[in-house]
């Protein structure tokens, strides 16, 4: 019976281990459509300086849902991807598999949380742009419009360095880690210390933190997507089984 029960474990766990490469996958393919979506039918107007985003806001609405909300689920699919990981290391590197998994996941939270900002700007644009609304009026609208985005850019920053962290101990743990060794892990840690610099050097809105974003959003979900997906197909656990 107990050799029964350990085979179904180890079915489950590497099913687990499998959703979760495939889910990272798919989420760095939707973050890569958010992006080429939202600069191809947005453009970067809606974070200018100024009235220029509140006064295009209400034509724009519409598309800003649909690119935020493929970004949304992006990153609810990072979520699996995380845990699959943290099931790979925690065998050979509990602690930073551990710590890396939880400050990541903290991070992927903030980001949920502030990823459908159109909710707080189209009750702000509807003040700016409503009938008989004065020019004070309008001028306070673009005040609390540009605090607003302040917040959610804060918000932005935080989850940065909490996932750069997160990175960079997960990396520390694929180092001794079998089918992930050093060069996935030193390339993770790597993505962990550009996003820290990036956070340092620039702001999140800045074209020069592209760098960052992309490290973060496609090439860790897509590379570590596949890699954790191949493993758990070719029959790898990277986490021993407990002994009955």
């Amino acid at each position: 019976m107990s050799g029964g029960h350990a085979a179904i474990s180890i079915e489950q766990e590497t099913a687990v281990i499998r959703w979760g490469g495939l889910s990272g996958v798919l989420g760095g393919i939707l973050f890569v459509a958010s992006i080429v979506y939202q600069v191809a039918f947005i453009g970067t107007g809606t974070t200018a300086s100024g009235s220029g985003p509140i006064m295009r806001f209400p034509g724009l609405q519409t598309q800003i849902i649909i690119g935020q909300t493929l970004f949304l689920v992006g990153t609810i699919l990072m979520v699996p991807l995380f845990l699959a990981l943290y099931r790979s290391l925690r065998g050979w590197s509990l602690a930073p598999a551990l710590f890396g998994f939880g400050l990541s996941f903290l991070g992927l939270a903030v980001l949920a949380v502030e990823s459908e900002p159109n909710v707080a700007m189209a009750q702000i644009s509807a003040q700016y742009h409503a009938v008989g609304a004065t020019p004070a009026q309008q001028d306070a609208a673009v005040i609390a419009w540009q605090a607003t985005q302040g917040v959610f850019n804060e918000f932005d920053t935080c989850a940065y360095i909490f996932l750069s962290v997160g990175f960079l101990l997960l990396g520390l743990a694929m180092l001794n880690a079998p089918g992930f060794g050093r060069m996935f892990g030193g390339l993770t840690a790597a993505i962990g210390v550009v996003g820290l610099l990036g956070v340092a050097a620039f702001p999140v809105t800045s074209a020069m933190f592209a760098l960052p974003a992309a490290l973060t959003f496609v090439v860790f979900p897509l590379l570590l997507g596949w890699k954790v997906f191949a493993r758990s197909s070719g029959g790898s656990h990277a986490a021993p089984m407990p002994s009955a």
